[in-house]
């Protein structure tokens, strides 16, 4: 091999850390934007039996992390210190394939009417002392 085939350093190691999330997620896509929010609760599903030994090191660990109970996607991401969008891609999997439960994130409750406020008032005025 002589100088000019070898590949730089710094070009080697990029392209490493591009390459390993591909891996990691067998190359598929991302999942809907609406699927996996950060504080979208996972648990492992109750049915430990169903779990096959063929997954990846990655998604055992998830489901590892994940057994103790729920935990939000941001923390699965902070505790596998992998990036978020492949933590999404393994969740999306493993909740595909029955491994995982998820509940989504309770929308906020809507905020009070000044119309209701003033009803509220007005009736409780009109309760006898």
């Amino acid at each position: 091999m002589t100088d000019s085939d070898r590949i730089d350093p710094e070009i080697e190691t990029e392209a490493g850390e591009l390459v390993r999330p591909y891996v990691i997620t067998r190359g598929r896509d991302l999942p809907d934007e609406n699927e996996f929010s950060l504080i979208t609760l996972v648990t492992t599903a109750s049915d430990e039996r169903q779990r096959p030994q063929r997954l990846s090191p990655e998604e055992q660990q998830v489901l590892e992390m994940c057994s103790n109970g729920y935990l939000s996607v941001a923390e699965i991401a902070g505790h596998s210190q992998l990036p978020l969008g492949v933590v999404k891609v393994l969740l999306s999997s493993l909740a595909e394939g029955g491994y995982l439960v998820t509940r989504a994130p309770v929308p906020s409750a809507r905020l009070a009417t000044r119309t209701l406020l003033q009803e509220v008032l007005d009736g409780l005025k009109a309760l006898p002392v």
